[in-house]
């Protein structure tokens, strides 16, 4: 789950998250009530934890969104991911998602976890992908 490279995509650049780009993405998330709120401190913690994936997706110099996902014994999971209310429906969040996982990218649903997310309370949905290796 590297993203060593940056994926340059129209007017904007996926890049690595840097512990830098906190407190942009705290601001993110303060106009993102349906997305996990982290604090700026939190984030920078989960930047160090094994097995995390976190991207962003800059524009101008300015990060618009960002995604955070982590892999554990074969089970990779998005834990977060918001775009600011501006770019939304532009496919900068399916961007980051291409760039991390999903659906629509050749996963499948294979279960439900209810209870899984709170405020709203919701259930997670387990998704799977068969990789060629």
């Amino acid at each position: 789950m590297a993203a060593e490279t940056k994926r340059e995509q129209v007017g904007a650049t996926i890049r690595a998250f840097l512990p830098a780009d906190a407190a942009a993405v705290t601001e993110i998330l303060k106009g993102s009530p349906e997305a996990s709120q982290w604090t700026e401190w939190g984030l920078k913690e989960l930047l160090g934890w094994r097995g995390v994936l976190a991207l962003v997706n800059e524009g101008d110099r300015k990060v618009t969104g960002f995604v955070i996902g982590r892999q554990v014994a074969g089970e990779a999971e998005i834990l977060n991911l918001a775009v600011i209310v501006a770019q939304r429906r532009k496919g900068e969040g399916g961007a980051l998602l291409m760039a991390a996982f999903y659906e629509k990218h050749g996963f499948s649903k294979t279960g439900r976890r209810a209870g899984y997310y709170h405020d709203p309370d919701e259930a997670a949905i387990v998704m799977d992908s068969k990789v060629a290796g």
